[in-house]
């Protein structure tokens, strides 16, 4: 345990850290302010000294994923002409599903409480519910300029069934599925073409 008073560097990614793990190991009812303390290695007032409540920490969380997801994204529109199309939008669906977003995003069903904290969050544009949708398009249109990509090709459309293609599987067989791969490489063949 830290000792009181005593300066923690990076608490809020050590918290967030421990919190995943909590949530991981134990589903959303394990989410408690002591156990994600525990976990993290530290004094117990510490989340609400930072965060106000577990539902404020909890809120933060999500926020922080979200924005990290977005983050791991951000470089597809510049491979635009580099390596095969495909390729490009298999290494963004792997980006998208990394991390543990889908079983954070959970939490939201399963405290109801968070709904109107990130619901402030969403609407002062804290995240963008959209982001990924949109750095696909902005790839997929990058493509067509560089003419590896039909130029009748409706790109946000394409990256809107890409980007829910993706969540679909996620949430119906998980980031782990050894198939993920495969399956969305025939997805992809299936909107753009080999």
């Amino acid at each position: 345990m830290s000792p009181r008073g005593v300066t923690i560097p990076e608490v809020r990614q050590q918290l967030f850290d421990a919190a995943e793990r909590v949530l991981l190991r134990e589903g959303p009812s394990g989410l408690t302010g002591r156990a994600i303390t525990r976990e993290a290695g530290v004094a117990t007032g510490l989340l609400h000294n930072h965060f106000g409540d577990l539902d404020g920490f909890l809120a933060a969380l999500l926020i922080d994923r979200a924005r990290a997801a977005a983050r791991r994204l951000d470089d597809l529109p510049t491979r635009a002409g580099a390596a095969t199309v495909a390729d490009n939008l298999m290494a963004g669906v792997e980006a998208l599903s990394a991390g543990n977003l889908l079983a954070l995003a959970g939490l939201a069903l399963a405290r109801p409480s968070l709904v109107p904290r990130l619901g402030e969050a969403f609407g002062e544009g804290a995240v963008e519910l959209d982001a990924s949708e949109r750095t696909f398009t902005a790839y997929l249109e990058a493509e067509q300029r560089l003419g590896r990509v039909p130029p009748g090709a409706d790109a946000a459309s394409l990256a809107l069934a890409l980007v829910g293609a993706t969540h679909q599987f996620l949430l119906t067989r998980g980031p782990q599925a050894p198939e993920l791969r495969e399956r969305m490489r025939r997805v992809i063949r299936a909107l753009i073409g080999p």
